[in-house]
């Protein structure tokens, strides 16, 4: 994953370990030590903001599959309830199959009233 943020990231763990400072008569080299700090710094502010939008995200997530969860339980509540209620499903064929039906008793009655009216 660190992969991703090479372009980012100056600093491996293995160079701040093999980091050498070349000693003056009086020590290290402040300038040179303090110029190694600051890219240590800004490293770390890299890895500091990289760990925060993960964290979002990976709460965003985590949020998101709270919700579908609970959306789940519920059509799963309401096919359970659908498929207990009894009720049968209407399908196309019953929908003509009435209509049908409904036709035959519109046209017996207009027929009926017709040789009524002869």
């Amino acid at each position: 994953m660190i992969y991703m943020y090479q372009n980012k990231i100056t600093l491996m763990p293995q160079d701040i370990l093999e980091k050498e400072f070349k000693i003056d008569t009086r020590g290290y080299r402040l300038k040179e030590v303090d110029q190694f700090l600051d890219v240590i710094i800004g490293d770390y502010e890299q890895f500091l903001e990289i760990i925060n939008n993960l964290e979002k995200e990976k709460a965003d997530l985590l949020a998101e599959i709270m919700n579908l969860k609970q959306e789940l339980r519920n059509s799963k509540m309401n096919m359970e309830a659908a498929s207990n209620s009894g009720v049968s499903e209407v399908t196309n064929v019953d929908i003509i199959r009435r209509l049908s039906q409904l036709e035959k008793m519109v046209y017996n009655s207009k027929t009926g009233k017709e040789e009524e009216d002869k």
